[in-house]
């Protein structure tokens, strides 16, 4: 008898933060999700046999979302969280930026003027006088 999936994995519980919008009122607000981190055990359990050792050798860490509805903040009706994505690998979210660097990156943008546009490189149609619609 194979041993079951837990049995490969050490849980957790991890709340995650993400932007919903409700679907009644049209606000948008970030909510707490519930999800599970399972990592992968460092060593096959001792009573496995060879299909959970060939099935252990393919297992990768994963998140596994728990909450499936979320309250609105502003109107309080419960509404479906709208993704498909309720297990996601965690070797999926390395090297994409964190909320943290994005807003520091922003906030640089922004403290940099923009250049004005240089009018002498515009094409002729826009830089030559008009004639009027009869052309």
């Amino acid at each position: 008898m194979s041993l079951d999936e837990r049995a490969f994995f050490n849980e957790r519980p991890e709340q995650r933060q993400g932007r919903y919008t409700c679907p009644r009122c049209r606000r948008e607000n970030d909510y707490a999700v519930r999800w599970v981190r399972r990592t992968k055990k460092d060593r096959v359990p001792g009573n496995a046999g060879d299909a959970d050792r060939a099935r252990f050798a393919k297992l990768r860490d994963h998140l596994l979302r728990i909450d499936d509805e979320v309250v609105c903040k502003t109107c309080g009706k419960k509404f479906e969280i709208p993704s498909h994505h309720s297990l996601l690998f965690v070797d999926q979210f390395e090297g994409l930026p964190n909320d943290a660097e994005l807003d520091a990156e922003i906030a640089a943008a922004e403290r940099q003027p923009a250049a004005p546009p240089d009018r002498s490189t515009l094409p002729a149609r826009f830089t030559r006088p008009s004639r009027g619609w009869k052309g």
